[in-house]
């Protein structure tokens, strides 16, 4: 299965062209750990693993960050795909406020990993809003429920959220230190920090297959092997390979447009400077500019399509959708002018958070998979929890994201 579809817009920007190239895999190495897929979690663990001493290799079938990175809109959150009081009502409010609070360490950790990294990093307040009345009150209940368990965030009503996004809404929840990026720079970004840091990369070399081998395990490509103590696997969902696996996960496709850079005099009518947001609609849509003052906006997810002329029928019809949503929330910009559109595929799961660790079923693998549209946070997590794993320093909150959670 494709992870994008359609034309994107990290990917047609002039620094697109400005990434290195890596090698293809043609010989024998041996390392601690062996990860296949070179998307930003891949290339994230590549990085803490190896700086922390241990020796990677990482496998990537296609290009680096071509995938589902160069469809993300990359918005680095706090606040998992669930309400504070879903996931209380699933688990226990401790447990939803550990999750809460590993997922806000684990944005400040990845804000200060990619500054000075020449990607596109900028901190900006998120807004969670709501246009409709229902909507608004689940967003006070959720607020009031996260206010008792110690979480940040200040509640917003009408004027507010009008002075702060200039849109017309019923409220929001306005929360500092979230970020923006661009992730296809960024997920370069830090292979080449991993590289640097010792790790061995490499492009256009699938694995082909996954085995024991004395002392641990092997990865085969077509030009060579590694042999392995563990093979983390960070492909974002359970690939054929892993069938088994794949009931936990659901597939779905999300859409996202892209306009013209803003004329100076549309720019300048955003009010309460540059927030991005995203809403309490089912399916959710989620905007944010650009540093070339574009607006990135996205949403209208749905299962996956069965076949290519679906997939693009499906695309055509989510950015006409998606446009005239952007032209209700923001009517001075007109005419509007959307100048990409894509479509990105991503694993979703039935409580929103990621799968994160070790399956009885495979002995000697580590995964990261289900991310849901919080991809570039929880995969960051992965990359820290992993390295406690491998170490054996594994914390109890860590088993929130493994296998063997009621779900």
């Amino acid at each position: 299965m494709r992870l994008r579809y359609g034309s994107s817009y990290w990917l047609a920007r002039p620094d697109a062209r400005g990434v290195p190239s890596y090698p293809h895999h043609h010989r024998q190495l041996d390392v601690d750990i062996a990860i296949v897929g070179g998307g930003f979690t891949g290339c994230a663990a590549a990085y803490i693993l190896a700086k922390a001493g241990v020796r990677v290799a990482l496998f990537e079938q296609s290009r680096l960050g071509h995938g589902s990175a160069a469809a993300s809109t990359a918005l680095l959150m706090q606040e998992p795909d669930h309400y504070f009081v879903e996931l209380a009502r699933r688990y226990g409010a401790q447990a939803a406020r550990s999750i809460w609070r590993l997922s806000r360490v684990a944005v400040r950790d990845l804000i200060r990993t990619l500054e000075g990294m020449n990607c596109g990093l900028e901190v900006v307040p998120s807004l969670h809003l709501a246009t409709t009345v229902a909507g608004a009150r689940a967003l006070r209940r959720d607020h009031h429920a996260r206010r008792g368990a110690g979480l940040g965030g200040r509640l917003l009503d009408a004027a507010a959220l009008r002075r702060k996004a200039g849109v017309e809404g019923k409220a929001a929840i306005l929360t500092s230190g979230n970020a923006v990026v661009n992730p296809f720079r960024a997920t370069h970004a830090l292979a080449r920090a991993a590289t640097r840091a010792g790790a061995a990369v490499f492009e256009r070399s699938e694995v082909i297959r996954i085995g024991g081998a004395p002392g641990g395990m092997r990865v085969t490509t077509a030009g060579g092997s590694a042999r392995c103590r563990q093979v983390l696997i960070a492909t974002g969902f359970a690939t054929p390979a892993f069938r088994p696996l794949q009931a936990h996960f659901k597939m779905a496709t999300t859409y996202v447009i892209a306009t013209v850079p803003l004329p100076p005099d549309s720019s300048a009518r955003f009010s309460g400077g540059h927030p991005m947001f995203w809403d309490a609609e089912r399916p959710y849509h989620y905007f944010r500019r650009t540093d070339d003052s574009r607006i990135l906006f996205g949403g209208e997810d749905r299962p996956l399509p069965r076949t290519k002329r679906a997939r693009h029928a499906a695309l055509v019809k989510a950015a006409g959708v998606l446009r005239t949503k952007l032209h209700d929330l923001y009517p001075h910009l007109d005419p509007l002018r959307i100048e990409h559109a894509w479509e990105g595929l991503f694993a979703t799961t039935p409580d929103g958070l990621p799968y994160i660790g070790e399956h009885p079923d495979y002995p000697g693998h580590l995964f990261a998979l289900g991310y849901g549209g919080n991809g570039m946070t929880f995969g960051f997590l992965a990359a820290r929890i992993l390295l406690r794993r491998y170490r054996q320093r594994a914390r109890p909150v860590d088993a929130l994201f493994g296998f063997d959670r009621d779900v």
